[in-house]
């Protein structure tokens, strides 16, 4: 065998070198993972000349560039499912405790950025009969403008049962009855139901079975959420004034509840969120309108109590007038006159709106009393949203002029 030359040697690795460098300059290809770099890599082949090798390698540099990862959006991991949240629990049963709670709510409405509301409050031993009436005027506006609870007396019968906007709006209800504290309870209780059950409730509109509306729902709403005050009805100068402080004794309502900070004033009002929350707080003169009446027949809390703490309290916070328009023109036997249904009419609604509530003690026989002197509403115009008393045989005469009449403006 012969051996090889020294050129032979050099003309075979000649032969070999243009594949060697084929091999030493070609990377190695990684897996691109979120923190590693994609590159882009060109081999040399033998074919190309020097001029075209440095063209094609600057050409790769160009095109050689790192995507980040991090920088593509990634659809959000996915979440397991999550229930929904438990109801709230129901509110207690036991006043104390019910008061308690709802005396911890917020006093303004909650949250800021969504509609305030009205809370619709009926205080009832029968069934409502103008619930048709009512229930064409919240059928005009959206379910997130207001709310409707019930107090209904568990020792009377309820047929036809409250139904449509009324269905599941009754609230743990107890006996009531008149000459007693147990309405003034009763209001308290539907208080406290509201502020618990909602906190967007901003005002809060007492009503009887026997209520109506004088306008419509927008109009109402307007009416009330723009004030900043409650509407109750306080009087000082009421020739029965003393046999009413006296009720339950010559002196029973001292030292809490002294003759000269005693008052008056309709049952039915609309307060603000704020009040709302003082009556339910109050302990101090509840303890006395709280006592049994010695003489029944001047036995009136709930035309006495709201007004005689309002006063007490927050005098500058509250309108010293009901919204709600009665006639007690000729009655001394502690029902208003009742509007029977030969009486209704566009008239009869009409002249209900025009009348102007009666602020205070302003206009009686030209006296000039502390609650006049303290509330100067002499430019107040405020119009009366809710009117009572009518009979319950009213109904289809009253449903003939709703439309057009009632709820038109």
């Amino acid at each position: 065998m012969l051996s090889p030359t020294p050129l032979s040697l050099i003309c075979a690795l000649l032969l070999c070198l243009p594949l060697a460098v084929v091999f030493t300059i070609t990377s190695p290809t990684t897996t691109p993972t979120a923190t590693t770099a994609i590159t882009t890599t060109i081999p040399r082949t033998r074919n190309l000349s020097k001029t075209q090798q440095q063209e094609t390698t600057f050409s790769a540099a160009k095109r050689h560039q790192k995507i980040d990862i991090k920088s593509i959006s990634l659809p959000p991991p996915s979440r397991p499912h999550l229930p929904p949240p438990p109801p709230p629990p129901p509110p207690p049963k036991d006043d104390e405790l019910l008061f308690s709670l709802a005396s911890r709510v917020n006093s303004r409405p909650l949250p800021r950025k969504s509609p305030k509301k009205l809370a619709f409050m009926f205080l009832t031993t029968t069934p409502l009969p103008f619930a048709p009436l009512w229930e064409l005027y919240f059928n005009q506006t959206p379910k997130t403008l207001y709310n409707i609870y019930i107090h209904a007396d568990p020792t009377h019968q309820y047929d036809p049962p409250f139904s449509g906007v009324f269905a599941r709006r009754v609230i743990h209800s107890k006996p009531s009855e008149r000459l007693t504290p147990s309405l003034t309870l009763a209001a308290r209780r539907l208080l406290a139901h509201a502020l618990l059950d909602d906190p967007s409730n901003a005002m809060f509109a007492l009503l009887s079975p026997s209520c109506v509306p004088l306008h419509s729902f927008n109009f109402t709403y307007r009416t009330l959420i723009r004030s900043k005050k409650s509407f109750i009805e306080i009087l000082e100068h009421e020739p029965w004034s003393y046999i009413r402080w006296a009720a339950r004794g010559p002196e029973a309502m001292l030292p809490e509840v002294r003759f000269e900070d005693f008052r008056i004033g309709s049952q039915f009002w609309v307060l603000t969120r704020k009040h709302a929350r003082l009556i339910v707080r109050d302990r101090k003169l509840w303890s006395k309108f709280s006592l049994p009446c010695v003489t029944l027949d001047t036995c009136y809390p709930e035309e006495n109590y709201f007004p005689t703490l309002l006063n007490m309290l927050d005098y500058r916070g509250c309108v010293p007038a009901t919204l709600t328009h009665v006639d007690w023109a000729g009655r001394s036997d502690g029902h208003p006159r009742t509007y029977e249904a030969s009486e209704v009419g566009p008239e009869l609604i009409q002249t209900l709106r025009s009348d102007l509530p009666r602020y205070g003690d302003m206009e009686i026989n030209g006296t000039d009393s502390s609650v006049s002197k303290r509330f100067d509403h002499s430019h107040r115009r405020d119009p009366f949203l809710f009117a009572r008393k009518f009979s319950p045989d009213a109904a289809e005469p009253l449903m003939s002029i709703a439309r057009d009449v009632i709820l038109r403006v």
